[in-house]
């Protein structure tokens, strides 16, 4: 089990350890591994496959995000809402393919154990259909569909058949 050293105000300037089990831990209960597919003017099919890791907390936890993101050494923390000016929480987002496949993706590889393992692996499975340049054809956008689609339970604004209309 690998610590980490964290100097916090919390405490008074004191080192704590942190663990990575900590912090598997933390993303087990508050982080999404998310696909998405959103409309783009700057493809042919004027669909993108967006994909991103993020882990959201309320302000007074901004200390593990920030050792969350000095750990995998990438990302960047934000206001996790820009519409909703009620919502105060934090987000830590990483969304650059050469963070999630050299960083993010080794550090959680065979270490989940709850649902978040499934999402991680069908995660994984659409970074690689992406590297492998798959989400530019109609096969390959299908695949990622199906996987997205079944990942997050929440309402998509489109539809299947209305990205795939896009695809030759």
């Amino acid at each position: 089990m690998k610590h980490h050293l964290v100097d916090t105000e919390q405490d008074n300037q004191q080192e704590r350890l942190v663990s990575d089990d900590y912090l598997l831990g933390f993303v087990e209960g508050e982080g999404c591994f998310y696909i998405g597919v959103v409309r783009s003017r700057e493809t042919i099919s004027h669909w993108q496959v967006i994909y991103f890791f993020k882990v959201s907390q309320n302000p007074t936890g901004k200390l593990v995000l920030e050792q969350l993101k000095n750990r995998l050494a990438c990302g960047y923390i934000k206001a996790n809402s820009l519409s909703d000016k009620s919502d105060k929480s934090l987000a830590f987002v990483v969304r650059d393919l050469p963070s999630l496949t050299k960083k993010v993706i080794p550090f959680f590889k065979g270490k989940l154990l709850t649902k978040k393992a499934e999402d991680f692996e069908k995660f994984c499975r659409v970074i690689d259909l992406v590297i492998s340049s798959n989400h530019l054809t109609k096969k390959g956008i299908t695949k990622i569909l199906d996987i997205a689609y079944s990942m997050n339970t929440a309402k998509r604004r489109y539809s299947k058949q209305e990205i795939l209309a896009g695809y030759n």
